[in-house]
This record gives structure tokens, C-alpha cells and sequence, in this order.
């Protein structure tokens, strides 16, 4: 009786560890963030609504660019209202997001829309 209930004990250990371990992944909680996004050849730019800072963009969720493409702009740079789950990082300090002090990192794609909401986004 005591073995079984050393045994039970430890199988619930693993379990409570392995499932706080998260695999390895990401553990970082993304953030919901509600601004106004650009992209062009070198800009791919977030400006965020709350308090007006503006930020490097990287999308590892390889839905941004691809909404935003479909979205069927003449011309590049054009801005659209997105809400986008990540987290934010320092940016690197040389390539393309260098000038920015953080970058976006874009986890998951919430809304996209060309209609900029103007109370919210000044």
C-alpha cells in the first residue's frame, strides 16, 4: 500500500512538472496590442494607439504580412488598423529595425481592417 502511494505520488510529480515546464516553448504571455500597422520593402512599422509608441515589426506568425497583402494596396506603406497578440523586445542594434528601440514580435493576428478608428488611434 505505501509503494503504490510513493509510486502515485511521484507519477502526480512528473505530470505537475512537465506540464509547468511547457515543452520548452514560448513562455512568455503575449500581450494584446491595438494600433496601426505600415509595411513596405524596409518598413514593416507598429504605431501603438495606447501611448504612441512605435515599433519594429516581426511577424512569426506569418499571417500579418499575408493579410495585409491581401488587402490590395497600389502602393506600399499604406496604414490599417490591426489588434495583434505578442510580446516586445529590444531591438536588434543593426539590420533593417535597428532605428526602432523595440521590436514587435507579432505571435498571433486578431483584426485587420483598412478603417483606422480615429477615437482611438490619434
Amino acid at each position: 500500500m505505501r509503494v503504490r502511494l510513493i509510486k502515485y505520488l511521484i507519477g502526480v510529480l512528473v505530470i505537475i512538472a512537465c506540464s509547468c515546464n511547457n515543452g520548452g516553448g514560448d513562455k512568455t504571455q503575449h500581450v494584446v496590442y491595438k494600433g496601426v500597422y505600415s509595411f513596405g520593402p524596409e518598413v514593416k512599422s507598429f504605431k501603438d494607439c495606447d501611448n504612441g509608441h512605435e515599433f519594429w515589426v516581426t511577424d512569426s506568425s506569418a499571417q500579418l504580412e499575408l493579410k495585409y497583402s491581401q488587402l490590395n494596396f497600389e502602393k506600399p506603406y499604406e496604414p490599417v488598423y490591426v489588434e495583434v497578440e505578442g510580446i516586445k523586445i529590444r531591438s536588434d542594434k543593426e539590420g533593417l529595425g535597428s532605428e526602432y528601440d523595440s521590436t514587435l514580435v507579432v505571435k498571433k493576428l486578431v483584426k485587420i481592417t483598412k478603417e483606422i478608428p480615429q477615437d482611438m488611434c490619434k
